[in-house]
C-alpha cells in the first residue's frame, strides 16, 4: 500500500534502531496498531522484517531522521535499550513537540562526567573521578574539567548540569545533538600525584559508551596509561574517565516515568566477567530479590532520575550496594535495560508489559500497570550469555535438562573462539525461567576462561 494512504489510517511511530533488542518494540507497536517507521543502519536489521516501512539510514543521523519523520507527523518516537539511539529519540521528540524528555536529559543520561556532576550537585554519592583527553604529545593524556566548560572563550555553548534548566533551548538542542562534550583541557598531564588520596583500584571508561566497551579496572599507575588508550579508542568523542571503584553487589533498576512521577519495577542482579572488564555474563530477577533491595535502592533512584531530569519513559539505573548496606550510583539511563532485561525479564517476573509502557509514555499516555495473568509469571527469570564453544555446549545442556525453563534462544554464527571484547561481541545468549536456585547454578557456571586479557 502506498505509504500516503496507509499513513493517513493508522497513528504513526518512529522507532530508531532495529536490531535484537529493539524488535520487540516493533512487535509491540504493530499488535497496537500503530504504523511503524523504523530508521536503523541495514546491517544487523532484525526488525525490518516486522516494520511497516525502513528506513536504511545510521541512527546518529538524526538531522537526516529529522527530515524523513517530520512529514509524517508521528504521534510518537521510541526506542528500548539504546544510549546512542535515545540521543536521537531525544532530539526527535524536541523538534517535533512529542512526548519524551527536555533536551538536556540526552546529555546528562549519555555523558559520564556530565552525570556525575549532576549527581554531586543533587547531593547523591558519586565516587571521584577524573575526565582525561589524548594529549598533543602522543601517549601523554590531559586532564579534563568539565565543570569549567561553560566558561572557556570561544568554545560552543556546553551546559554544566546544575545549569542546565537555565541556559536557552538552542543551546540545549546543541547539546542534546552532540554536537559539544562537556569538558577542557586544563593542561594537567596523567602523573601519579593527580591521584593522591584516592582509592585504589579505579575504573576507566569512555565518557559516552555502554555495553562494557572500553572499561578496564587498574590496580595501580602502571596500567592507567593503557587503560585510557583503549577508552579514548571506544569514545566517540575521545574522552576518558577516570574514578574510583565502588565494592559491593551490582544491581539495576528498572523503572518508568511519566510527566515526572516514577515508578520502579523490578532489581536485576548482574553477573559479570573478573576483572579487568567486567563484561555482563548475565542478569537474575526474582522475587526474593525485589523484596530485599526494591525499597533500599528507590530513594536513591529517583533523585537519581530527577537529577537526570529523565520524566517521560523508561529508565535503567545501575547500582552497586555495598558490604556496609550504603547504595551508591553507578550509571543511570533514560531507556530500558538492555540485554533483554526490560523487554524479556521484567515481564517475565512481573507480569507487567513494560514494552508496553514505553509506547503509552511516548504516545503521551499514563503508563497501565495492570498485569498479565499468564502461568509463570513472577516466577524467576534470568539470562545467561555465551562467551566460547565451551558456554556454549554447558547452556545448552542446561536446557536439555529443563526444556520446559526454556523461554528463547538466540546463538550468533561465527568462530566461538573468538574473545569477547565488550557486550556486542558475545556469541548469544538463552533465556530461562523458574526458581531461583536452578538460575543462580545456570548463571553461576564455572567460568571458562571468561577473563579478557
Amino acid at each position: 500500500m502506498d505509504v500516503a494512504v496507509l499513513s493517513r489510517e493508522k497513528k504513526k511511530i518512529v522507532i530508531i534502531g532495529a536490531n535484537e533488542f529493539q524488535l520487540p518494540l516493533v512487535e509491540a507497536a504493530a499488535r497496537r496498531g500503530l504504523e511503524t517507521h523504523v530508521f536503523a543502519w541495514e546491517e544487523g536489521a532484525v526488525a525490518r522484517e516486522a516494520a511497516d516501512f525502513f528506513y536504511p539510514v545510521s541512527i546518529v543521523e538524526k538531522e537526516k531522521i529529522l527530515s524523513l519523520a517530520a512529514p509524517l507527523r508521528p504521534a510518537a518516537a521510541a526506542t528500548i535499550g539504546s544510549d546512542l539511539a535515545g540521543i536521537t529519540v531525544n532530539y526527535l521528540t524536541n523538534r517535533l513537540s512529542l512526548p519524551g524528555n527536555p533536551p538536556e536529559t540526552a546529555v546528562l543520561a549519555t555523558d559520564k562526567p556530565a552525570m556525575r556532576e549532576a549527581f554531586r550537585a543533587a547531593g547523591l554519592y558519586t565516587p571521584r573521578f577524573l575526565t582525561f583527553a589524548r594529549g598533543k604529545t602522543p601517549g601523554e593524556p590531559v586532564c579534563v574539567r568539565p565543570q569549567d566548560a561553560a566558561r572557556v572563550s570561544g568554545e560552543p555553548v556546553c551546559v554544566p548540569p546544575q545549569d542546565a534548566a537555565r541556559v536557552s533551548g538552542e543551546a540545549l538542542r546543541t547539546a542534546s545533538g552532540g554536537d559539544c562534550r562537556p569538558g577542557r583541557r586544563d593542561g594537567r598531564s596523567c602523573h601519579p600525584e593527580i591521584f593522591d588520596g584516592w582509592q585504589w583500584p579505579l575504573i576507566v571508561k569512555p565518557v559516552d559508551r555502554s555495553g562494557s566497551r572500553g572499561v578496564t579496572r587498574v590496580d595501580d599507575f602502571r596500567q592507567l596509561p593503557p587503560a585510557l588508550e583503549l577508552a579514548f579508542s571506544c569514545s566517540f568523542s575521545g574522552e576518558a574517565i577516570v574514578e574510583e571503584f565502588i565494592e559491593g553487589e551490582e544491581f539495576s533498576c528498572e523503572g518508568i516515568s511519566f510527566e515526572g512521577r516514577h515508578r520502579l519495577l523490578q532489581v536485576t542482579k548482574k553477573y559479570t566477567t573478573e576483572a579487568p572488564s567486567y563484561i555482563e555474563r548475565g542478569h537474575l530477577e526474582s522475587a526474593a530479590l525485589t523484596e530485599k533491595y526494591l525499597e533500599m535502592v528507590k530513594p536513591t533512584v529517583f533523585r537519581a532520575l530527577d537529577a537526570l531530569h529523565i520524566r517521560n519513559g523508561a529508565s535503567h539505573t545501575e547500582v552497586r550496594v555495598r558490604p556496609d548496606g550504603e547504595v551508591c550510583l553507578i550509571e543511570a539511563a533514560a531507556r530500558m535495560g538492555g540485554d533483554c532485561i526490560g523487554s524479556d525479564l521484567v515481564p517475565l517476573t512481573t507480569g507487567l508489559d513494560y514494552v508496553g509502557m514505553v509506547l503509552d509514555a511516548a504516545l503521551g499516555l499514563p503508563p497501565s500497570f495492570s498485569a498479565s495473568p499468564r502461568e509463570g509469571a513472577r516466577e524467576a527469570a534470568g539470562i545467561r550469555f555465551v562467551f566460547n564453544g565451551e558456554d556454549l555446549r554447558r547452556v545448552e545442556e542446561a536446557a536439555k535438562k529443563r526444556p520446559s525453563g526454556v523461554v528463547r534462544q538466540c546463538f550468533q554464527a561465527g568462530n566461538l573462539e573468538n574473545r569477547p571484547k565488550d557486550s556486542a561481541t558475545r556469541h548469544g545468549f538463552c533465556i530461562f525461567q523458574g526458581d531461583e536456585t536452578w538460575l543462580r547454578e545456570i548463571l553461576t557456571l564455572p567460568a571458562s576462561d571468561h577473563r579478557i586479557g
